[in-house]
């Protein structure tokens, strides 16, 4: 499973770069990779949260008997494991693939940068939403944009930190 994750990641990778070279002089490759990837996964991530909210919530609070939920918060809850996992699998293989940190540090640690964003991400939604009467997906638009570049520093230097830096492949 390893070996297909890095191969996918390889191919990935090099379609990526086929694409950077205008963009050489104003980023490095790393950083136009995470933003391939990120705008990739921030696309999912709202599509995911229209759908759930939409068409399997329906706008209705969530019952669980014990608690309840408002649709714009559990919807939240249903999507993190989904994009935690695209979003690790991408960054690890794809844009810091250079990384010499054991795999389960870096998920650790990736678990810890996505929480912090979780708790962004609840706190956005609660004041766009409750406090603002923004609609949820658009609110969720607005806050994933500060937790885009919460998350680009805390992956480089925390979760995916090397000991070397990366060469560039191109």
């Amino acid at each position: 499973m390893k070996k297909t994750f890095k191969t996918g990641g390889l191919v990935i990778s090099d379609a990526i770069g086929f694409f950077y070279p205008p963009f050489r002089k104003y980023m490095t490759l790393q950083f136009f990779q995470y933003g391939v990837i990120g705008s990739a996964n921030l696309v999912f991530d709202w599509v995911l949260y229209f759908i759930i909210y939409t068409f399997v919530l329906q706008h209705k609070v969530l019952d669980l008997g014990f608690i309840t939920v408002s649709s714009h918060i559990a919807t939240l809850g249903v999507k993190f494991p989904i994009v935690l996992l695209s979003g690790f699998l991408l960054q690890k293989y794809v844009t810091f693939s250079y990384s010499d940190l054991r795999g389960r540090v870096q998920l650790f640690r990736y678990m810890v940068v996505f929480m912090i964003n979780l708790i962004i991400n609840y706190v956005g939604l609660k004041i766009f939403v409750d406090g603002f009467h923004v609609y949820p997906t658009l609110s969720n638009m607005i806050v994933s944009v500060f937790t885009v570049i919460v998350s680009y520093f805390s992956q480089k230097r925390y979760t995916f930190k090397a000991s070397k830096p990366p060469v560039a492949k191109i």
